[in-house]
């Protein structure tokens, strides 16, 4: 009988093909269901493009700063300190990608594709509303802002026009967010993927060629890398809208849904208001230890610069794989099935420990290296290194944080992770960071360990309380 039981080398074939066809199936979005079928190949099914799409996100944090590090330390700090200043947006944007994405996924659990649609416009007209505010604002105040953040005069001369761009077309960033949070609630995460491929394709092409002023395009220095992340950006968003109204099968939209809905809106800044303000206590705790890290000038500025990007590089692919497990918890919670919810959660959540420690080992042995593809000054690159290898310690905790904390907000429990974000990287992180930097001595490096700590408290804090399971009875 030669069966797959009695057949190793059948058995092990037949498994490859098995998971050569998820594979194929999930990048082209085509037969896979969060709520039927085995859990593994469920989680997979939505995991794969959505680690891929957050690999081309990691690759937008990495490019810009790889061509502009061969401008000088001041460029560098200059991005570094934009970034920090970006975080507003990115803080708007992810928030309201969390109440989009719990509303979208709850509603396609619900077999209800009309009320899908109309919450996905409601969350653009949303955000376009914000970005109108934050456009101007920041082009007006571009300089101030950066002088706020401690940029030296030479640090504002090289990057003011970099600052006034990207947060002038800040509106490209939040809709690039909204929609792909609203094809990932709906399940049809390769969409997300493919677009946010298409935005560095064409970031990394157009960044040398107007940062250094290649054949006919103008020598634009820092602002060219500005330019040429927006210009990515914005055609990523019209490829999304062509998507949304012509060729997506499982979320569509339409005319009639851009009538303002009220009670959609407020539903959404109900949910988003809270995801909103989870957001900006994580991020916005960044600029706090920014602001620590430029008082040792602009050397252990850019290289802190560096040392982050290459962190949201390594962690950006382990932020795709919560997204599935906030859409897997979404869906299955609306299709009345708690129990699987909670599973893909903690099968998430071990995949994403195992891909943050094994990071955590590279980062520890190859951090020069890393760094020295940068091609920084060699007193920047110290910072760097130190850094790179002091945070990999907490990579071996934050797995399983950044994943059910996730899977929180998939089920609408939005408040939960926000008071996790508040306690350990405001409570803790960063007063934590100015004590070891200036009382304690330890300079820089004491941000980075602060870095370390905060990430080992907020993966206990995640797994105690998800243990609790009070997520399970919250309304979306």
């Amino acid at each position: 009988m030669h069966n797959e039981e009695h057949n190793p080398e059948s058995a092990g074939s037949t498994r490859f093909q098995r998971a050569r066809r998820l594979i194929w199936d999930a990048l082209r979005g085509r037969n896979g269901s969060a709520t039927e079928g085995t859990l593994t190949a469920a989680i997979l099914f939505l995991a794969i493009p959505m680690v891929l799409e957050m690999v081309m996100e990691s690759v937008f944090a990495v490019v810009d700063i790889f061509f502009v590090s061969r401008l000088g330390a001041a460029s560098v700090a200059a991005v570094g300190l934009t970034e920090s200043l970006m975080t507003i947006v990115y803080t708007v944007a992810m928030g309201l990608s969390i109440g989009v994405t719990a509303t979208v996924a709850r509603r396609v659990g619900e077999k209800n594709p009309e009320a899908a649609g109309a919450a996905t416009v409601q969350g653009m007209i949303l955000g376009a509303a914000i970005a109108g505010v934050i456009s101007v604002v920041g082009v007006w105040q571009a300089e101030n802002l950066l002088g706020l953040m401690g940029a030296t005069e030479e640090v504002i001369q090289a990057g003011s026009g970099y600052a006034r761009i990207l947060l002038g077309t800040n509106g490209v960033i939040l809709m690039l967010f909204l929609l792909n949070a609203a094809f990932r609630g709906a399940g049809d995460a390769a969409i997300a993927m493919r677009v946010l491929w298409l935005a560095n394709g064409l970031n990394i092409i157009l960044d040398p060629l107007l940062i250094f002023g290649i054949g006919p395009f103008p020598e634009m220095g820092v602002t060219g890398a500005a330019v040429a992340t927006s210009i990515g950006r914005g055609t990523a968003v019209m490829v999304q809208l062509y998507t949304l109204f012509r060729l997506s099968d499982r979320l569509r939209i339409t005319a009639s849904h851009f009538r303002v809905r009220l009670s959609v809106i407020l539903r959404l800044i109900k949910l988003s208001a809270t995801g909103t303000f989870q957001i900006f206590v994580g991020m916005a705790s960044w600029v706090g230890l920014v602001r620590v890290i430029a008082s040792f000038g602009p050397e252990a500025l850019a290289g802190y610069t560096v040392a982050i990007r290459i962190v949201i590089f390594a962690i950006l692919p382990a932020w795709g794989l919560s997204n599935a497990a906030a859409t897997m918890v979404g869906q299955n919670m609306g299709a009345g099935k708690p129990d699987r919810a909670e599973k893909a959660a903690w099968q998430s959540g071990f995949i994403g420990f195992t891909y943050l420690a094994s990071i955590g080992v590279v980062f520890l042995i190859f951090a020069p290296q890393l760094v020295g593809l940068f091609g920084i000054d060699p007193v920047s690159a110290g910072f760097a290194v130190d850094g790179l290898r002091i945070v990999a310690m907490g990579f071996f905790f934050f797995g399983h944080g950044l994943t059910l904390s996730a899977a929180f907000n998939g089920a609408g429990d939005a408040w939960t992770p926000t008071w996790m974000n508040l306690i350990c990287f405001w409570l803790i992180q960063v007063p934590l960071a100015w004590t070891l930097a200036f009382p304690v001595g330890m300079g820089p490096n004491g941000v980075f360990t602060s870095i370390a700590i905060s990430y080992g408290i907020f993966a206990v804090m995640s797994v105690v309380l998800f243990k609790r399971g009070s997520w399970k009875t919250k309304e979306v």
